[in-house]
Formats: C-alpha cells, structure tokens, sequence
C-alpha cells in the first residue's frame, strides 16, 4: 500500500480541525504555537488537495463551506480515532481524558445541567469541558461542537438524539398580579390577561400554549403586551415581577412555587412536557471521553441505559 498522507499533510488536517473548532485562523495558529499566515498556507494545501474551498473568507470571519463540513466531520472523526488507539496501545484509554466542546440552552443549563458538572470533573478529571450556554440553535459540525443538548430533534439523520428529560410546563403569576387580574379557570379565561411572551430564536414567532383538556393535547396561542427574545429566563423575571401569567418549565419555578412567590394555575388543564435531548455525531467511533460524559448526563437525570460508540 502506498502511502496517501505526508506527515505535512496530516499537519495541515489538524490545523484545518483546530481552525473549525476555535473558528479563526489566528485562534488555532496560537493554539498550534505557529503563526496566523502558516496556518492559512496549510488550509490552502488541504484546498489545492482537495480541489475545492473548505472556508469563505472574509477580513475577520471564516466559515465553512458545505464541502468544508463534510469534510471536517470527517477529519475530526478519524484524529479521534487515532488518538485513542495511541491511548489504546500505552494503557491510557481506561482513564477518559480529552477536551469537549458542549453547548447547553439557558435555563437548563442554569437550573439542571451546570449543577451536575463538578461531581463529573470530580470523577473524571482529565476531562476538560468548553461549556457554551445559549439559547441559539448552533450548528453541531460548523461550530465544532462534540455535544449539544436541545429541544428538537436534529435535522441530519447522520447525528444521534438520546432523550435526556421530559421537562414539564406550568402556568404561573404573582399573588399580587392574580390578586388584581384574577385567577383564572378555564382557557378561554387567558383572552382577558397579560400573557407574557417568549419568542422561538429561530423564527421570531411567539412559542404557543401547550395543554391537555379531556385528554386531548392543545397548542393555544395567546396574547400579551411584552415579547421576550433570545432567552426565556427573562420571561421568567417578568413574571417573578408581575408582569403577568407565563408558561414556562416547572424546573425554573418550582421553588418560587414552594415559597408562595409564585402561584400555578391552570392546574387542570397541566400535564404538558417538552423533551430535550443530547445530540451529538453518529458513526461507529465515539472518544472515551464523550462516552463517559453522555453516561454521566443520562444517568444524572434518569435515563440509565448506557449509550454506544
């Protein structure tokens, strides 16, 4: 068999990863202890290689193309691959080490996730975590992302959605809003209140209502004077203010509802969840250290069952 890579050339594979994963060139050049220019020499070899463009580049932004992300999924697959086999070959690989890039949404994050991070570098401290807390929809491959935990399911059939939890909805106000408002006790009662609004950060829209009324599940609009975009703990302060009724997760609220500052209403028509999920990339190999963390995470909130490569 010939050989197929230099050693200049799997060099410049890596410097292409490291340019996706820290999104500048400058960036990966001082995390390389190389210089900005040859790193952009390597990128242009992989290109010239490759004969297609792996990044647009603009004064101060690159991004991938659609070749470019292909082919970084790929790359970053096959390094992994290679470093546990080193790890494999000195008697490393039963100790998870490595660095993860993770993005978690706001309010889980703040409320469930975070939390449970210390007891994992507590176990597993050659473990490093790069943990992204946003609300904003960022793209697993482009972004360089090994894990990330949201409420929808991928749109690539080539990652993989485990469920993580089943988060259930309440209804919620103020004492003193209810007290000037009124409670209210049937659906049609929330046309006649302040409904605070939460806005999807991918498409601008107010997110619907979600109820079950004699078992059949409903999505019901409603309408309310303030719209809040981006994240949803801001509709939360509004509501904790008296700003009106909100819907929101009962994780983020429970304990407002144990000392009275908040009120649930609607109680018979509750019942509600939406899931959210880790995401991350399929194939056949996954690093050690992923691994141990999406065990780590399904087993903290309840799911048990181990995953697989």
């Amino acid at each position: 068999m010939s050989r197929q890579f230099d050693d200049l050339m799997l060099g410049s594979i890596e410097l292409f990863c490291l340019s996706v994963e820290h999104a500048s060139f400058t960036a990966a050049a001082t995390a390389a202890g190389l210089t900005p220019p040859a790193v952009s020499r390597a990128i242009g070899r992989l290109e010239q290689r490759l004969g297609v463009r792996l990044f647009t580049r603009t004064t101060r932004q690159i991004h991938l193309t659609d070749a470019g992300r292909v082919y970084f999924q790929q790359c970053r697959q096959a390094l992994n691959q290679l470093i546990d086999a080193e790890r494999e070959i000195g008697g490393q690989q039963l100790v998870p080490s490595g660095n993860l890039r993770i993005s978690i949404p706001t309010p889980l994050g703040h409320c469930r996730i975070l939390p449970v991070l210390p007891a994992f570098r507590a176990r597993y401290p050659n473990v490093q975590l790069d943990v992204h807390v946003s609300d904003r929809n960022v793209d697993l491959t482009a972004d360089g992302y090994d894990l990330v935990v949201r409420g929808r399911t991928p749109p690539d059939s080539s990652f993989v959605a485990r469920k993580l939890l089943d988060a259930e909805l309440v209804v919620i106000a103020t004492p003193a809003y209810l007290a000037q408002a009124g409670t209210p006790k049937t659906l049609d009662d929330l046309a006649r209140h302040e409904c605070l609004q939460f806005l999807l950060p991918r498409n601008g829209q107010p997110v619907p209502w979600l109820f079950r009324e004699h078992g059949a599940d409903l999505e019901l609009p409603t309408r309310g004077g303030i719209a809040c975009a981006e994240h949803l703990l801001a509709a939360v302060t509004l509501a904790r203010h008296g700003g009106g009724l909100l819907q929101t997760y009962r994780f983020i609220v429970e304990n407002d509802i144990a000392r009275g500052d908040l009120v649930e209403v609607l109680r018979d028509y509750g019942g509600r969840s939406r899931p959210f999920s880790l995401i991350y990339a399929g194939g056949r190999h996954m690093p050690l250290c992923l691994r141990v963390l999406i065990d780590f995470l399904l087993a903290a909130f309840g799911q048990g069952a181990s995953t697989t490569a």
